[in-house]
């Protein structure tokens, strides 16, 4: 069945270490493209699930980090060119990345959803009656999207750096 592999120092080497083993098989903790739109369902239509929404959209479709998504403004999206631009992603590094036309659609579509001070993204601030506009903080960010893929019946860990490499149609 197995061949026996031996590592450099002899010793038996598992056949998961070979290239090429796992080729073929999709990915166990992954969201798939319906369990993600489960998620957006369940979010509701009301502003927070609006939020909610928008942060899925730019963590799946611009394959971002959660901390490039909530530290996005106004400014930093052209749907023109359908470009995002972050200034302190990782490393401190400045980079553009691309989002498809529907990813675009809707992002812009939250910049325009309400009445928001300059330079504020719906999807990555809050607002209270207290305070106009709030940072969202990712250890929330983080919490809402658990919670809500679980009250979608998502049945595996739904966390937003898999969006990140999750599939796309």
């Amino acid at each position: 069945m197995f061949e026996l592999l031996l590592d450099r120092a002899g010793r038996r080497r598992s056949p998961t270490t070979m290239p090429g083993f796992h080729a073929g098989r999709a990915p166990g903790n992954k969201p798939n493209v319906e369990e993600i739109i489960a998620v957006m369902r369940a979010a509701g239509d009301h502003a927070h699930g609006r939020r909610l929404r928008g942060v899925i959209v730019i963590l799946w479709r611009a394959e971002l980090r959660i901390q490039e998504a909530l530290g996005l403004v106004r400014v930093d999206i052209d749907p023109r060119r359908g470009a995002l631009l972050f200034r302190p992603g990782k490393g401190r590094r400045r980079r553009e990345v691309g989002m498809d036309a529907w990813g675009v659609r809707t992002t812009t579509a939250l910049t325009r959803a309400g009445a928001r001070p300059a330079g504020s993204v719906p999807c990555c601030a809050s607002s209270t009656a207290h305070r106009a506009v709030a940072h969202w903080s990712s250890a929330s960010a983080r919490a809402d999207l658990r919670h809500t893929a679980a009250a979608a019946g998502v049945p595996r860990r739904f966390a937003p750096h898999q969006l990140r490499h999750a599939p796309r149609r």
